[in-house]
This record gives C-alpha cells, sequence and structure tokens, in this order.
C-alpha cells in the first residue's frame, strides 16, 4: 500500500454514456435455458445495454470523455493525458486511447490504454494519481469502456447475461492544499489463478470470446477482498465502517451483500446500479462515480472507498476525502 504524497490530487468531473439499446432478462428467454426470475436472483440484474452495430469501444469512450470535460468545465486541450482502461478494444494496436485522444481534439495530450480486468479504470486512476502528484502531468482523463457484445458467447448462458455495454470517465487534477484529495491506495494481483477469467481465441469463434469461470471467482472475492480492504484501511488510518460511501465495482449483489456484511457497514452506504447495466467490467466503477457525484452522493469532507476486482486475478482500493 502506498500513502499518496506530493501534490495532492482531487476529482475534477465526471461523466458517462450508455448505449440506448436496452436488451432485458426477458430477452434472453427466447434463445436460452433461463428466466427473468433465475437471473435476478442469482445476480441482482434486470437489464443491460448493448452498443448499437456500429459503436465500438472508443465511441462510447469518447461520450463518456465529452460529458467528463464538460462536467469539470475543461477544454480537451488542457489535458496532459487520456488513458482509457478496457477488455474490449477496437483494435489491439493502436491503442483506443489514442483514438479517443483524437475524436476529442486534445493535441497536448499523450495516450495509452490499461487493460486490467474489471480492475483497470482503479488501476489507471491510481496511475494518473502517482503521475499528478509527481508533477508529471497537470490534468488527466481517465476513462473505462467496454464493448462485451463483442466478445459475448451469446450461447453461455453463465457469461452473456451478466455484462452490459457503457463507458464511465473522470478527470483527475491537481487540488489545492486542503483541498479534495486521494490519501492512499493499493493494487494486489493473484496470478496463479488467471484463468478464471479470460478474453481469447477459441476453434469455432472468428473473434476472441470470454469465458469466466463464476464459481471459482465468487470464492476468490469472497475469500481475498474483505481481509484485503479491511487491511488497507487499517493502513490507511480508517476503519471500514468510518469510510462515509463506497464506489464499488458492480459485479453481482449477492458479492456485494456478502462483502458488506464481512465489513460491518450498511448497504446504504454505496449506490448499486447493477440491475440497469449489468457488470460493464472496466467501466462499472467509474460509471457508478459519476452517478454518485451526480446524485449528491459524494459529499465535501467526507471519506470515500474506491474498491474493483477482476481478471488477472486483481484487486484495488483507493481512500479519496472529497
Amino acid at each position: 500500500m502506498a500513502m499518496i504524497n506530493g501534490y495532492p490530487v482531487k476529482i475534477a468531473g465526471t461523466g458517462k454514456y450508455i448505449p440506448e439499446k436496452i436488451m432485458t432478462n426477458f430477452d434472453f428467454e427466447g434463445f436460452l435455458e433461463t428466466s427473468d426470475e433465475w437471473i435476478r436472483s442469482r445476480t441482482g440484474i434486470k437489464k443491460r445495454h448493448i452498443a448499437a452495430d456500429d459503436e465500438k469501444c472508443s465511441d462510447l469512450a469518447y461520450r463518456a470523455g465529452l460529458a467528463a470535460l464538460e462536467d469539470a468545465g475543461m477544454r480537451p486541450e488542457e489535458l496532459d493525458l487520456v488513458i482509457v482502461s478496457t477488455n474490449t478494444p477496437d483494435t489491439y494496436c493502436p491503442c483506443t486511447s489514442a483514438k479517443v485522444q483524437g475524436k476529442l481534439g486534445a493535441k497536448n495530450a499523450g495516450a495509452y490504454d490499461i487493460l486490467a480486468g474489471c480492475t483497470g479504470s482503479l488501476t489507471a486512476m491510481l496511475t494518473a494519481i502517482g503521475g499528478i502528484a509527481g508533477g508529471i502531468w497537470n490534468n488527466v482523463l481517465v476513462i473505462g469502456a467496454e464493448d462485451f457484445a463483442s466478445v459475448l458467447d451469446w450461447n453461455d448462458r453463465s457469461t452473456c447475461i451478466l455484462f452490459g455495454d457503457g463507458a464511465g470517465a473522470c478527470i483527475l487534477t491537481r487540488s489545492a492544499e486542503g483541498g479534495p484529495r486521494f490519501i492512499s491506495g493499493e493494487l494486489m494481483a493473484d496470478g496463479d489463478k488467471y484463468d478464471f477469467i479470460t478474453i481469447d481465441k477459441e476453434e469455432g469463434h472468428p473473434a476472441p470470446v470470454l469465458r469466466m469461470k463464476g464459481s471459482e471467482v465468487f470464492r476468490f472475492v469472497n475469500t481475498y477482498l474483505p481481509p484485503f480492504l479491511k487491511n488497507f484501511c487499517e493502513k490507511s488510518g480508517v476503519t471500514p465502517p468510518e469510510v462515509d460511501f463506497w464506489v464499488l465495482h458492480q459485479a453481482n449483489t449477492r458479492i456485494i451483500d456478502s462483502l458488506f456484511k464481512r465489513l460491518g457497514v450498511s448497504t446504504d452506504r454505496t449506490l448499486i446500479n447493477l440491475e440497469n447495466y449489468g457488470n460493464t467490467s472496466a467501466a462499472s466503477m467509474v460509471v457508478t462515480l459519476d452517478e454518485a457525484m451526480k446524485e449528491g452522493r459524494v459529499k465535501s469532507g467526507e471519506k470515500i472507498m474506491f474498491t474493483a476486482f477482476g481478471a488477472g486475478m486483481t484487486l484495488g482500493a483507493l481512500l479519496y476525502e472529497a
């Protein structure tokens, strides 16, 4: 774990973009052996949004980035860096962030992608924070974006019911002394379990396809995430109940309920939007952040905990004082 030293860093603005097309649980009943009740009871998901045929990951990311710039009252030329976290890029090369940087007109910004599963946007935020705190950059646009419709096997009911498309974004910038700031951050990986969630080529599929060992993922998160967060809180000088609001990766309501019970925290200290979007992976946490900010759930002076987990397997946490 690292306490964040150097220049203080704050959130200057947030945004999101959710595709128009909606796919409800009932839509799956037409071609899969499943039901709305089965999906809701096991995941908490009621519907998810699917990118249009002519929408790519970079398009979703661009729209979310525009919204964050508008929210921050910032021009694209003021950005020093654009980071896109995605597991579903437009192309292997060049990076999706370069396309977004070009579309935004962020002519003074560098660009690179981060691939870290559902932990990706938190990883990107921590990377940006380090660069701003160290004086390398002033303004960084972090985007989590996913076009999961492009990698799903629509005959695999264990995965295709879970995921949705969308993008979330935040702009991180230098803060004034005594103002809002990130306090600490930590990442963890257990690469021995790398095959729990994969997107890879398979015979019979023209494009890479997502596979997930759901039971193993559930056990991993329930085993490792609660002690990871308790330890992170202790090293950061807080207890889980002292955290005012939690911004979580939205994967499964069972996981969220179990986590909060283990931490001794009430679920009214978070925002759960999983029922509307499904698991949007790297986009999930920043979409949730945007909605929490817009709904006034993040209040000045309060301590905000960001946490995510994902393929790798990876875990991450960030503590913020708003």
